[in-house]
């Protein structure tokens, strides 16, 4: 019997504690972070995917279709258009496949690169560095934003404070403007705001939209990817051991320590030094404000700023780089990224089937709503020429972004009379209400209740014709 006890080397590592605050108790002010400046290939990715994002955003709502916004999302009538399509609340199911689809994208995206949306894509990031940008470049870089907000209040001081909170609130109030934009007509809603001739709601709703992103982004910042993000808290559900995360690789780096340039690889074994220098770069571009050599941890966004800081500090010292880096569990202990696994597999194929039901939804979707309401004043009349009348109200919508004509018809009867305009013309995104009254023959009927339809016919922009039948009851009591 084998009595030997394996023993792990269980070493610890240096821990980045946050400085305490001077006032210490139990709900103390949070340390405010200064996150410095990086330059690097991942810093240029995330600028890219910012710019284009931001450009998007800022774009739609000015393009045109059709004489009108393209992408208007009209929540007072209850219609969201589209480009060429409309969305009404009978179109549930469109928006529903929509968020389905972009929830198993995410999941997708973080089962293999970990939170890199957070970090590259997510608005709050993409606002955060903005704001962060105007700061670094009206107070200058981390030190001197540090030592200036040490210092009194002074002439130089009081100007750059107030340009850059100008900037910031200028800032929030054109991304305010933007995004109610896409719930009224923006062209209007600039000129209405500008000129003070909003009105309240309209005005309350920009000054409340400005507020949260000058909060969220120039003083909240990473308090919402910490605390107030439900996804920062539930994403490591989808890691696994192959999922790419930043990860410091802690058998190269250990144990820490400064050295200079020149030292030889002799001497730093000599030393137990890893290759990491200790410099602490990657805590200071961080935006959240942690060690990435702590292991992995739930604030990390991905965003790969200490990836870019410890490769140039690698590359001056004349070391390898990668010492921090997007890798997966599995290759930091020695083995290999499986990149086709069974859960990647999983949310991939629930991705492709929510995609095509989306697809097939929109592309088999009718422009034709049809509503039919019996009058409940009475089940059956005679009719002056003695046929048996039952009345309904019609409501046709129009589901389509253009005017069309329809005609009504009724099937399911011997012989039908309807009275009424068998044929009307119904503007585009319009509901029209149409009282109509079907009339039989009582030899062609028998007491009690019969079904019918009440078909209604036009034609699409390509000509071909569209029909679509509605069901109802034809009542005959017999007097």
């Amino acid at each position: 019997m084998n009595d030997k006890i394996n023993v792990k080397d269980i070493t610890p590592v240096k821990i980045q504690k946050p400085t305490k605050p001077k006032n210490q108790g139990s709900y103390s002010a949070r340390n405010r972070i200064y996150v410095r400046a990086v330059k690097g290939s991942l810093e240029n990715i995330r600028r890219f995917f910012g710019l284009i994002f931001l450009g998007i955003f800022a774009i739609i709502p000015w393009l045109q279709y059709n004489g009108q916004q393209a992408v208007l999302l009209d929540i007072a009538e209850q219609r969201f258009n589209i480009f060429a399509m409309t969305l009404w609340p009978q179109d549930l199911t469109v928006v529903a496949y929509i968020f389905i689809v972009s929830a198993f994208a995410l999941f997708f995206i973080t089962t293999f690169a970990g939170r890199v949306w957070c970090g590259f894509m997510c608005p709050q990031t993409t606002w955060t560095f903005i704001y962060i940008w105007f700061e670094e470049k009206i107070e200058g870089p981390r030190n001197k934003r540090m030592k200036l907000d040490q210092r009194n209040l002074d002439f130089d001081k009081f100007w750059r404070k107030s340009l850059k909170h100008f900037s910031w609130l200028a800032v929030a109030v054109l991304t305010s403007l933007t995004f109610v934009g896409y719930f009224t007509e923006i062209d209007l809603l600039f000129i209405e705001f500008f000129t003070f001739n909003t009105t309240f709601w309209l005005g309350f709703w920009v000054v409340f939209f400005a507020a949260c992103t000058y909060g969220n982004a120039g003083f909240m910042r990473e308090i919402m990817c910490t605390h107030m993000c439900p996804y920062a808290r539930f994403q490591s559900a989808m890691f696994d051991k192959d999922t790419f995360t930043v990860s410091y690789n802690a058998a190269r780096g250990e144990h820490r320590g400064p050295r200079t340039r020149k030292m030889p690889k002799e001497t730093l074994i000599e030393k137990g030094l890893g290759d990491c220098i200790d410099c602490n770069l990657c805590v200071q571009v961080c935006p959240t404000g942690i060690d990435i050599r702590n292991g992995l941890q739930y604030e990390c966004i991905n965003c790969g700023a200490c990836v870019d800081a410890c490769n140039g500090v690698m590359e001056k010292m004349g070391y390898e780089p990668k010492l921090i880096s997007f890798t997966s569990e599995h290759e930091l202990s020695g083995g290999t990224t499986k990149i086709i696994r069974p859960k990647l597999i999983g949310y991939a194929f629930v991705l492709i089937i929510m995609t095509g039901m989306l697809v097939f939804d929109i592309a088999t979707r009718v422009p034709i709503e049809i509503d039919i309401i019996r009058d409940r004043n009475s089940l059956d009349r005679e009719t002056i020429d003695g046929l048996i009348e039952n009345v309904y109200t019609v409501k046709i919508l129009n589901k389509s972004q253009h005017d069309k004509v329809f005609t009504l018809s009724i099937k399911g009867l011997s012989s039908p009379v309807l009275y009424g305009d068998n044929q009307v013309a119904v503007a585009g995104g319009e509901v029209y209400t149409l009282p109509v009254s079907v009339a039989v023959d009582p030899s062609d009927l028998e007491i009690g209740t019969e079904q019918i339809y009440i078909s209604v016919k036009t034609t699409d922009e390509n000509g071909e014709t569209i029909v679509v039948d509605e069901s109802t009851t034809f009542i005959f009591t017999g007097f």
